[in-house]
């Protein structure tokens, strides 16, 4: 017990948890905020191109983590403008970084949101809208004090799945970010690296922590829906 007990005060426990919390708040904070953003633009919006366009979005949920990490290594390295203006902006490139494992996060969690946001949306009466616009709101007052609070609890459930996907992110940020202890090892790449090295207790004590993690985020989901 007094053994269990050290090891879930050392360092090594804690870090890639705080990393995995860090990381995953950051991400959530960004694909709330461009979810929401482009859930709003999109639920009525009809143009010519758009199930492209949503089908562009949405591809995160259904490609393998290394197809996603791949593009991720393509878009942001060396040898593209991205790659070059981030390394000329901040001096070193993104790649194994911790920004790159939030926007790996961001990447495969942005999906949930935006689904989430648009179905939200779209149960919204447009005559109540409408009338707000009529007594002289403008877009932004609509948005804000309209169809936010109508579509609260789609956009609190799409918060929280888009929290526990970018808590959960493991392929891509391992190939994006590597698996650096301190900088950018999260709970899911070191849970791998525990069981490839043996350390089984260690990794029954992150995943425990995560699967906690996760199932009470998720039941808070089930409880809104309700």
């Amino acid at each position: 017990m007094d053994l269990l007990l050290n090891e879930l005060l050392m360092e090594e426990f804690w870090s890639p948890l705080w990393l995995s919390f860090k990381t995953a708040v950051t991400a959530g904070i960004i694909v709330i905020l461009s979810g929401t953003l482009a859930g709003r633009l999109l639920a009525w919006k009809k143009f010519k191109g758009k199930a492209v366009l949503e089908t562009i979005l949405m591809l995160p949920i259904v490609l393998p983590p290394t197809v996603i990490g791949f593009f991720l290594i393509v878009i942001f390295g060396k040898n593209t403008i991205i790659g070059q203006a981030i390394e000329w902006i901040f001096k070193q490139p993104v790649i194994f970084t911790w920004w790159a494992a939030v926007i790996a996060s961001v990447v495969v969690a942005f999906p949930l949101m935006y689904q989430s946001a648009k179905s939200g949306f779209q149960t919204i009466d447009p005559d109540i809208e409408e009338a707000a616009r009529v007594d002289g709101a403008s877009e932004w007052k609509v948005f804000l004090f309209i169809s936010i609070p109508l579509a609260c609890k789609a956009l609190i459930s799409g918060s929280i799945l888009s929290f526990t996907r970018a808590l959960g992110e493991f392929g891509a940020t391992l190939m994006f970010a590597g698996n650096i202890p301190g900088k950018t090892e999260t709970a899911p790449t070191a849970i791998y690296i525990a069981i490839d090295s043996g350390n089984m207790k260690m990794a029954w004590l992150w995943v425990i922590s995560i699967v906690f993690l996760s199932f009470i985020m998720l039941l808070i989901v089930r409880l809104k829906e309700k």
